[in-house]
Parts: C-alpha cells; sequence; structure tokens
C-alpha cells in the first residue's frame, strides 16, 4: 500500500456505523489527555489500559512528546510496543524500557523545507525563535526560552543547526519548534500555515504560542493511519481520544473520537463525543464503557 493510499480522508467515510463496530484499536494522546496535569497515570487509567488490552484492543500513544520523554508510559504499550511519538514523525518501539526505545519507522522533515520554514516565518512573524527535535538531538536558539525539562545540545541559529554540516547532520529531523514571545497562539498558527504553506505541516498542542512544524503530509492521522492499514484496522475499528489542535485530523480520521472536557474549542467541535476531563480520568471512563 502507498502512503497516500492510507488515508483517504480528512473526515470519516461512509460505510458501517462506526457505534455498531467493535473497536479493534484505541489511540490516545498523552499531554491533557490521558496523563493527569501531574504527568501521571492514574491507576484507574493503567488498569483499563490492561483491560482493554486483554481485551484485544491494541493502544497506541500517539503524541507530540519525542520518543525520550515516553518513560512515563512504556510500560504501558503491552504487548506490542509501539507508540507513535513527534505527531507522527515517528512509530517507535519502546521495549526495553527508559532509553532503549528503537526507531520503527521515521518520517522525517527534510533539511531544505525547515529551512524555508524558518525563514518564511522569520519574515512573517519576527520575533520567532526555534529548536530542533532530531530522533535522538535536542537543539535551540540561545534565546529559546526554557521550554523544556532538557538542556539543549547545542545553541545555535536554526539556520546553523539545520545545515547540511550541522549537529547531528547524520540523524533525521523529526519537527522544529517554533516559538512566539507575543502572539497569540491560535493566530501564531493560523499565519504559520499561510506562511509556509505546503512546505512543511504546522500544528500546535501547547497553550501558548509554540508550534510544531514536521514534514509535508505528517501528522498524528496519516501515521495512525500507515499503522492500521498494515494491521488490517479499518478507520471504522478505531477510537480515538485528543485535547488540541494536533490532535483534530486523527480525531475526524476515526470512527469514534472523544474530547476531553478540558480540550481547545476547535476539538470540541470536531470529535464525534466528549468525556470528562483528563484529571477525571476521561479516557479511562470511556474504556471502560466500551468494554462493559
Amino acid at each position: 500500500m502507498r502512503e497516500n493510499d492510507a488515508v483517504t480522508s480528512a473526515t470519516r467515510q461512509p460505510g458501517t456505523p462506526s457505534a455498531a463496530l467493535r473497536p479493534r484499536l484505541i489511540a490516545t494522546d498523552l499531554d491533557g489527555t490521558l496523563l493527569r496535569d501531574d504527568k501521571s497515570v492514574s491507576p484507574r487509567t493503567v488498569a483499563a489500559l490492561a483491560a482493554a488490552e486483554e481485551a484485544g484492543i491494541e493502544v497506541f500513544f500517539v503524541t507530540g512528546r519525542p520518543a525520550r520523554w515516553m518513560d512515563v508510559v512504556s510500560e504501558h504499550v503491552h504487548g506490542h510496543g509501539l507508540a507513535i511519538c513527534g505527531n507522527g514523525a515517528a512509530v517507535v518501539d519502546l521495549h526495553g524500557g527508559p532509553g532503549a526505545h528503537r526507531f520503527v519507522e521515521v518520517r522525517e522533515l527534510a533539511r531544505e523545507n525547515a529551512l524555508d520554514a524558518v525563514e518564511l516565518l522569520r519574515g512573517s512573524a519576527p520575533g520567532t525563535v526555534f529548536a530542533v527535535e532530531q530522533t535522538y538531538g535536542f537543539h535551540q536558539e540561545p534565546s529559546y526560552p526554557k521550554l523544556h525539562m532538557e538542556i539543549p545540545d547545542n545553541l545555535l541559529p536554526a539556520e546553523e543547526l539545520l545545515a547540511p554540516d550541522g549537529p547531528d547532520a547524520d540523524q533525521p529531523v523529526l519537527k522544529i519548534l517554533a516559538y512566539h514571545p507575543e502572539l497569540d497562539p491560535d493566530a501564531f498558527l493560523t499565519l504559520a500555515r499561510l506562511a509556509i504553506g505546503r512546505r512543511a505541516n504546522v500544528t500546535r498542542s501547547s497553550p501558548s504560542a509554540l508550534l510544531e512544524i514536521s514534514g509535508p503530509g505528517v501528522s498524528k492521522a496519516s501515521t495512525l493511519a500507515l499503522c492500521c492499514a498494515e494491521r488490517g484496522i479499518s478507520h471504522e475499528e478505531v477510537v480515538a481520544f485528543g485535547d488540541m489542535p494536533n490532535d483534530l485530523e486523527m480525531l475526524t480520521w476515526a470512527g469514534r473520537s472523544y474530547a476531553m472536557g478540558n480540550a481547545h474549542p476547535d476539538v470540541l467541535a470536531a470529535a464525534s463525543g466528549r468525556t470528562v476531563a483528563n484529571n477525571e480520568d476521561g479516557v479511562a471512563i470511556v474504556i471502560e464503557e466500551l468494554l462493559a
């Protein structure tokens, strides 16, 4: 199957009503969705995930997080051991525990596209600063704020980080992060999408004006669709959960989808269902109902 064949549309397709089908795969975002605000997985959620797997329903974590931030949930991926990270930029095998993950599939952002995005966004939104996420490395510009709980490998202008002979030039670029200290987050997203066009996919998952820029056509939905196609799972057999704009494509692709009670307004409007907030175990409640 060609990659473009896996996702026929960003919206649900006609056919058997999704509610009538037993789900075969649960796809859930992490931050603001499965995880509580303190980044923990509640005992109720742990039990619900295990019950789903025991019932033969695969659970996929589909997140904007890099693979190295997956330790908090790695023990809950059960048999298949896989997660989709970087908003679809990588499928990662989490077997082996912290620090031992393996990249099964990488959908990189070409450096040429990344450099174009940086130039266009600098021109459209002066004051934007950037960070670069690679398979194993994280680099940022000197003026990029401390938004992440880690020390960057390099502090250099984005143009140097993304140069053909830049740091870790042998590693694929998964995404670049763009932050603006003053713009409204949704306005920044709209501006960036207009400026960058089809050179890259632009989304956001943070409450601040922090954008995530991936390769063209790379999203949670498109990579999830590829994983499902490999398993013979249709979109009608998928139940998805999310809370932020980077979940939108996944939620509209899945046969059934749930916005968290704490979700962004666009997510609340797009999902086919709604559950309670992440701090109230909204994902676990729906899984329990599905298995009842």
